[in-house]
This record gives structure tokens, sequence and C-alpha cells, in this order.
């Protein structure tokens, strides 16, 4: 694991600049560094030794005649199946590591090598042959890559604070993130925070020859249920299948362990992992918000050694602006912060650790995913009615019931927008003192629910999960907040035989009326006991609805609130009302106002106080 820093249209202190650009994302590699610079490209990198941990692993690693250089961010787990078929193929190769099969795989296969990589990447390529750079990011979008274009220059990173230190990069608000962000608490689409700066979608692919840049799709997720096999025959599938991924997770050479929750998902990865240290962290000793007591038993059960940690409010408010430092754009998934500390507590063991990411969006796991289910009677109501009856609850305090009764008029695509839907068009523009261009939710999903289109409600909502939540939010913060502390996170459930899987399991096995994840849980029956695989989601619980209505951190909040940096963007006064309803206890606003709480410290960070990384609370 590491992290890669480089630019086209080479300045005249190019080695200068690109060391300068490693040295911002020294926590993604801080056990040694390299560079390649000529004339054309300067091509950076940090590392986190995993696999051959020798110097001859180092970055950039080239073909035979140097011609062909690359720096990678990432693991290819089937790197010694195709190494050997590389030097059958006449390829020649001077280290151990995985990265030299991009090196060679470009050579022999160009872009299809994409076609044969099973494994989480960013990686970036330069061929002098045709001066031609090349870059990729993995199928679910584990590792991130930013790029640009300012100044003449194309420039790119495994993270955006590298790009500051170009001396080209001009930093610039995006206006139009920051109201999307409001609705979807992530950024959502393939603009960022920092005007001009871009991610590179999962699954796409990026070459720059000529000055012109072109991004492409190389592979897609495609839903076509089997009906042919029976629910057994499907748990079979899934188990062989996942246990093959495990097997192929925890290929390094140094200790690998574990995260564990209450749920069956980091469970069933710890039990079929079989590594020696499991980690978890909680808050207070309330259940519903602390899985310590459970993580413990279960570690137990299959025999491994647990490591926990009891995160205060003083601990996480402390090191709140350290965190939104290192997600580069905010994020206002209060697990962010969690994920955090329970990061922090596994590098102090091992440099290696597996997670159960991508389990809900790939085997239907969200209780909301029980929503097309509950409605389905209501719908029987003719449109027309759901909507008279929908626009008079739009004018009640939303309860419930009320609630309820909104949804039912909406069709799919209105009302499900993914996991979070924080602030809808019309509130975000009641607090908002500025206008963008911002797209409406239901504009931005909309080009993926069309890529869907026949599929079941179930399966349409899995799928939008699958491309904007689980990249903008989940695998966001686990990389970033794994990599803050020098710590690989491998997901063995977000690997491509497994998707290859799950696109072909019949909706019923996904999700029944009364269970998520219904053939997986039963998988997960040969490894974990049944209070384990029946166990309904918790998620990462934080107590932020509790902490917001102490006079502490209600007062910390609102001086947030009522600051000038709020007065740019905001009406502060609705700001305050949002605190003040939660804090009365009347209504449950802790989303919303987190949600803008998030981005104010994040916009300090960059554009009030330099960029440079907080002191640690």
């Amino acid at each position: 694991m590491c992290g890669i820093a480089g630019f086209t249209n080479s300045i005249d202190n190019a080695e200068e600049v690109v060391k300068k650009m490693m040295d911002r994302i020294v926590h993604r590699g801080p056990d040694s560094q390299g560079c390649y610079v000529d004339d054309r490209i300067a091509m950076g990198f940090r590392r986190l030794s995993i696999i051959d941990l020798s110097d001859k692993g180092s970055q950039p690693i080239f073909n035979e005649d140097r011609s062909v250089a690359v720096t990678f961010n990432g693991e290819i787990y089937n790197y010694r199946e195709l190494r050997e078929e590389l030097r059958a193929a006449g390829h020649s190769f001077s280290t151990e590591t995985d990265t030299e099969v991009l090196v060679h795989g470009w050579e022999e296969w160009g872009r299809k090598l994409l076609d044969r990589l099973r494994g989480m990447f960013a990686f970036v390529i330069y061929d002098r042959n045709t001066d031609t750079v090349f870059g990729a990011r993995d199928y679910f979008g584990i590792k991130p890559l930013y790029y640009a274009q300012m100044g003449g220059t194309l420039m790119w990173g495994s993270e955006i604070k590298s790009l500051l230190e170009h001396p080209h990069f001009v930093k610039k608000l995006n206006t139009a993130a920051l109201e999307s962000y409001l609705s979807f608490q992530y950024s959502v689409t393939d603009e960022t925070f920092f005007k001009g700066v871009f991610k590179l979608p999962a699954a796409h692919c990026f070459t720059y020859s000529g000055g012109r840049l072109t991004v492409e799709r190389y592979w897609e997720i495609k839903f076509d249920p089997d009906e042919g096999p029976d629910l057994e025959e499907w748990v079979n599938r899934i188990s062989e299948t996942f246990r093959d991924s495990v097997s192929a997770h925890k290929i390094a050479d140094v200790e690998v362990g574990s995260f564990l929750s209450s749920g069956v998902d980091s469970s069933f990865v710890a039990a079929v992992a079989d590594v020696d240290k499991t980690f978890t962290v909680g808050f207070g000793e309330d259940e519903k918000y602390n899985e310590i007591g459970y993580a413990k038993e279960f570690s137990k059960y299959i025999g491994k050694d647990n490591f926990s940690h009891v995160i205060s409010p003083e601990e996480y408010w402390g090191n709140f602006e350290l965190i939104q430092y290192h997600m580069d754009e905010p994020l206002a998934d209060p697990a962010a912060a969690a994920l955090f500390f329970v990061c922090r507590l596994a590098s102090q063991q091992v440099k290696v650790v597996l997670s159960g990411e991508g389990a809900d969006e790939i085997f239907g796991g969200y209780n909301i995913y029980h929503n097309p289910a509950d409605m389905a009677k209501y719908e029987r109501i003719p449109r027309p009615i759901r909507r008279a009856l929908g626009a008079v609850a739009q004018k009640l305090p939303k309860k419930h019931g009320v609630n309820f009764l909104i949804r039912g008029s909406q069709s799919l695509q209105e009302r499900f927008i993914g996991n979070a839907y924080i602030f809808t068009e019309k509130e975000r523009k009641k607090i908002l003192k500025i206008r963008t261009s911002a797209p409406a939710p239901s504009a931005v999903t909309a080009p993926f629910y069309e890529k869907c289109r026949g599929c079941d409600q179930v399966t349409q909502m899995q799928y939008l999960d699958l491309h904007l939540w689980m990249t903008g939010d989940i695998l966001l913060k686990a990389d970033k907040m794994s990599m803050a502390h020098s710590l690989e996170l491998r997901v063995p459930f977000l690997d491509r035989k497994v998707m290859e899987l799950a696109e072909r399991i019949p909706t019923r096995h996904r999700v029944t009326k009364t269970e998520t994840k219904y053939a997986m849980r039963i998988a997960a029956l040969a490894a974990c006991p049944p209070q384990t695989a029946k166990k309904d989601k918790l998620g990462f619980p934080v107590p932020i609805r509790v902490w917001l209505r102490e006079d502490k951190y209600y007062e910390l909040v609102k001086g947030y609130f009522t600051s000038e940096t709020a007065e740019k963007f905001f009406r502060t006064d609705e700001l305050v009302k949002l605190l003040d309803v939660h804090r009365s206890g009347k209504y449950d606003r802790s989303r919303m106002i987190w949600t803008v709480f998030t981005f104010l410290v994040w916009y300090d960070i960059y554009f009030v106080k330099g960029g440079r990384a907080p002191a640690a609370g």
C-alpha cells in the first residue's frame, strides 16, 4: 500500500516539487520513497512495505529498458499467476512485487491488462515510447485517484492535498459540490470540493497523450439473476467464493489482523480469515454505542485475541479537525471518526487489516432495502391520491407516519438517493445564502437508475449504492482513515469473483420480508454462531445526537454556525434554529447539524488555516 503523486509538463524545479507532493502524503507510505523525473514527467511514490519488503520493491518500477515506468497504490492479489504468464511470454522480472506485473502487463496487453487484474488499485503508467500517461482505478473504487489540469499541466495523486504543492495549482472552492453534499453527506459527483480537481471514477481509466485527456469506463456491474440454482446451492457458492477471496486477501509478507464489530460482515471475515488479532472500538457503556463486549465474546469463540478501545467524547471532538484534514473533502458520516480510532488501534499491532465493507451493497444488507416491500400495498393506491396526501404531509412536522406518506407519494427515484438523504433540495436552499449550479439530487442519481432500468426496486437501490454511497462514503473513509495511520485496509467482499457471483443471486435470496443479506447470512452460519449470523445491522453508531444536546458541544458547534466562515455560505439564523430545535428534544436534527458542521471544520482547515495538518487532540 502506498501513495502516489505526479505531473506532466516538467518545470525547472520538478524534482523538488514532486518531493513536496510526496511529503504531503508521507502517512500513506512511511517506509521509503522514490521518484522519477525527466523532461516530460515527474512521478513520485511513498511506500508502505507489504509484499517484497526489500529495497527492490520501491517504486517507480520500470521494464527492462526503462522505457515504461509505474507508480502504484494497492494490491494485485493474482500477481503470481500473472507473473508466470508474462514470464512465459518472454518478460524478465527484477523484483518479487505485485507492482511489476503492471509494467510488463502494459507492454503485453495494453489497456486490456485491466481485465486480468484481481485486487484494489490506483496506478499511473508512463510509456516513453508513445509519450503516453495511463492511469486506472479499481473496479469498486477502493483506492482513490485524483487529477487536475491546470496551467498546461496534468497532475495526479492519491490525495488532493498532494496537488496543493504544485505551483500551477489554483485553490478555489467548488460551491456546487457544497450544495450537493448537503443532500448526500459526501462529495457525490466526479467533481470535488476543489474547483478543477476530479476523482477518477471507480472502474475507469484515463489516457493522456498529445495534451489530450480521455476518461473511459472499462468494467460494469450487471445484475442478471439466475433462477436455476436453489437456495442451498447459492449458499454453498457464496461460502466457497468468499473463502477463496479471503485467502487471496491474506497474501502479505507482514502480519494481517481484522476489524470486528457485532455485525455478521466483520465476524464472517474474522472467522474465515483465521487471523490472530481483532480490533474493536466503542463509546461509553451503552450497548447501543459499544460493541466491544460482543467482539470480545466472538473473538473468544474463534480463539483469537481482541484489542479494544473506548473512545471518549473529548478524544472524538479533539481529533475531528485532524480527521477532516485526512479526508481531503468533508464527509459527514459520524462513523468516519470512529474508524479513525480503530485504525489507530490496529496500526499499533499490525500493518494490514481485513474489514467487512461492501457486503451490504453486494448482498443486500441495508434495512432500507425492505422499503419496496413495505411500500408495496400503499403503492396500490392511485398515484394522484398518494401525491395529494404527500403534499399535505409535506406541511406537517416530520414524524414516522408523516414521512411514510411523503415517501409513498414519490417514485423510488424521487425518494431514494442512497443511504443518506440529509437535506432535500428545498431544505438546502433554505439554509444556503449562495446560489450554485448544483444539480437536483434526482438528476445526480438518474443516470444510474437508467442503467438498471428493468431491474426490481431492491436491485436498483443496490446498484445506486454500489456506485455512489459505497464509493463516496464507505470506501472513502476506509481508505483515508486507514492510510492516516499507515495501515493497509483490505476488503474481501469487494472482489470481482464475489461480485460476479452476487450479480446472479435472485433478489428473493438477497432480501426477504424479514431479513437482509439472506443467503449470505446462511453461508456465515458455517463459521459464526446463529446469534451472529442473524444479528440485525447496527452499523458503526456514534452518539452525536446525545452530545449535541450537551452544553459543551452545543456551544462549540454554535460557535462554528455563527462564524465568519458560516456567514459566507449560510443563513446563520437558520443554522442556529436547527441546533436549538435539536437541543430542545422536539426533533432529531443531528445529521443535518453534523453535515453543516463538518463542512465548516473542513473549510477552515483548507481555506482559512492554510491546509496543513492540525495537531491531534
